[in-house]
């Protein structure tokens, strides 16, 4: 069944067709950040972006790792500004946005309309976690997220 994406969902899937993205085997941190130009540095240090790098933390997990790469790239493609500059609050609605982001982002609406998922919700996780490469609460936010919108 087809449906009507909302908007952050359009946007992942317009970005990830403008990169030749369509199957979840090739949502990788370096595929993305290469085809984006974007430069990756691993640092034993907290993730963040900065003028064209991403740096994210080489002590965490390749799954932690690629959900923090979500995240960082919506500070890259939506936002402006040092957060240490700004209000608490426009600093807060930037990183609701970029966990949010990340969340479409790793585990996009397309890909999972294209799949089959087990009905029951623990072998969803299961699945999303190994087709994606996301933490279990990762897998299980973005399940109730997309289940959610596909109410609508």
């Amino acid at each position: 069944m087809s449906r009507t994406y909302n908007n952050l969902e359009e946007y992942i899937r317009q970005l990830l067709h403008r990169l030749s993205i369509y199957h979840p085997h090739q949502l990788n941190t370096e595929t993305v950040s290469s085809r984006l130009g974007l430069v990756l540095h691993y640092l034993p240090y907290d993730a963040m972006y900065i003028a064209g790098h991403i740096f994210l933390d080489s002590r965490k997990p390749d799954n932690q790792r690629w959900q923090e790469f979500g995240h960082e790239l919506c500070h890259h493609l939506w936002h402006e500004g040092d957060q240490a500059l700004m209000s608490v609050m426009m600093r807060e609605w930037q990183e609701w946005k970029a966990i949010n982001f990340a969340y479409n982002l790793c585990v996009p609406s397309f890909m999972l309309e294209g799949m089959d998922l087990p009905a029951y919700e623990r072998e969803a996780v299961w699945v999303i976690m190994e087709k994606f490469g996301v933490e279990r609460v990762f897998a299980e936010k973005r399940l109730e997220q997309y289940l959610r919108n596909m109410a609508f």
